[in-house]
């Protein structure tokens, strides 16, 4: 027995080194693998009453170069395509509740609520990070890059759940918005902030910094009508919903990639011509409807794959464990306050007062691509040797930030929509 036991220790090794190398030769087997890791955790999570979602970023991070090291990063990023479609999905979906009648009745009080949010987030979280020891300048920084939230998670534990109803639509119209307010917020912020860096010469870098944003936000909306009135023309009097979903998918993968090629966000891009969709005819909306059969395995795919990005050697760094807490404390505070006060400002009840600012927590895509373009921007890179050592703090800042609100920020939604949607129907 002990020499059988000692043979599978030698032989291990060896499989699970082999097994790696045919994982990283092979696209395919990688994409298995994720799918059923993602597919057995996301099971186990349902069984302990956690969200799929939670189960399936645990699947990635045990299959990460953290734990397990079965899916190399290098694998990781030539499966880029996948998230972007997974993104380009989700948008598309959010963009297809913002019908005319809906932004009728939402329309002033979401935007009133993401504004405030925006605003409580930024404050909160900058002032904490500064009486707490960060850089007044790089606290202000990580301030905007809290404000941004992940719409993948929520949308899909809502439609996991089916839910439907105001609270609901308060929150997609909430997740839709607060994603462009906080990349506004950025654009000014980081180049305010560029102006008082040494080494920057910050007046024309700011001025080209703000112009560039709101000219990626305007020209995300000009292309996303364009194309949702071409989709619209193409597939209104088609009856096979085959030819739909091809000429759909044709359209939006076309659209993710141009965008990432001329440096628009596909996120705007896709809510855009997803609203666009909608407004145009009722009949549209089977779009989002026929698409939605194919989201299963592409969610859970996208954040396996956003497991396996999280790294958790920062947990070794002591300061940025205490300013990652710190960070994760300020932006749930700031959310939560911000959403309840603009829910009580507004009136829209009970429901979305007590448990929408729960829906706020998860963070990812956004925030990452923030804090990364800020690792790579000139401004930075022209500084001095302390500005940039304090900008690598900011990216683990960051990271831990995301690790903990993608595990924990599931659950608090999952729990906040089933009651949020529960009481909305006695109490909006």
């Amino acid at each position: 027995m002990t020499e059988i036991i000692n043979d599978i220790y030698e032989i291990f090794p060896l499989l699970l080194h082999q097994f790696r190398e045919a994982i990283g030769n092979s696209t395919l087997l990688a994409i298995s693998v994720i799918l059923i890791f993602g597919y057995i955790f996301g099971k186990l999570a349902e069984k302990f009453k956690l969200p799929i979602v939670t189960g399936y970023i645990i699947a990635g991070i045990i299959l990460g170069e953290s734990i397990g090291k079965i899916i190399e990063l290098k694998v990781v990023h030539s499966l880029r395509p996948i998230t972007q479609v997974a993104l380009g999905l989700i948008a598309l979906a959010i963009g297809g509740e913002f019908t005319q009648a809906k932004m009728k009745s939402l329309g002033k009080k979401i935007f009133v609520i993401t504004i405030l949010q925006i605003i409580f987030t930024f404050f909160i979280t900058a002032l904490f990070l500064t009486i707490f020891g960060l850089d007044f300048k790089f606290a202000l920084i990580l301030g905007t890059i809290a404000t941004a939230t992940a719409p993948a998670a929520t949308i899909a534990i809502i439609q996991g759940l089916r839910a439907r109803g105001k609270f609901i639509d308060y929150l997609y119209g909430l997740v839709a918005l607060d994603d462009a307010g906080s990349v506004i917020l950025f654009a000014v912020v980081f180049a305010f902030v560029g102006i008082f860096l040494p080494q920057v010469n910050g007046n024309a870098s700011a001025f080209s910094m703000i112009l560039y944003s709101f000219l990626e936000i305007i020209l995300s909306i000009i292309i996303g009508i364009a194309v949702g009135y071409i989709l619209h023309k193409i597939t209104h009097k088609k009856q096979n919903t085959s030819e739909i979903m091809i000429i759909s998918l044709g359209i939006i993968f076309a659209i993710i990639s141009l965008a990432h090629k001329i440096n628009i966000s596909p996120l705007i891009t896709n809510i855009v011509i997803g609203a666009t969709l909608v407004n145009l005819s009722v009949r549209n909306q089977r779009i989002s409807q026929i698409l939605g059969k194919m989201t299963p395995p592409i969610y859970a795919a996208f954040f396996t794959i956003a497991g396996t990005e999280l790294q958790l050697g920062i947990f070794s760094n002591p300061n940025i464990i205490f300013l990652g807490i710190v960070f994760v404390i300020a932006r749930a505070l700031g959310k939560y306050s911000g959403v309840y006060m603009g829910a009580a400002i507004t009136k829209v009840g009970a429901s979305s007062k007590k448990y929408l600012g729960f829906c706020m927590l998860p963070q990812a895509g956004v925030s990452l691509g923030l804090i990364l373009l800020i690792q790579s921007s000139p401004v930075i890179a022209n500084s001095t040797p302390e500005i940039q050592a304090l900008a690598i703090n900011m990216v683990n800042i960051v990271i831990f930030s995301v690790f903990v609100n993608e595990l924990v920020g599931p659950v608090l939604s999952k729990w906040a929509i089933v009651n949020g949607a529960k009481l909305n129907s006695y109490n909006m």
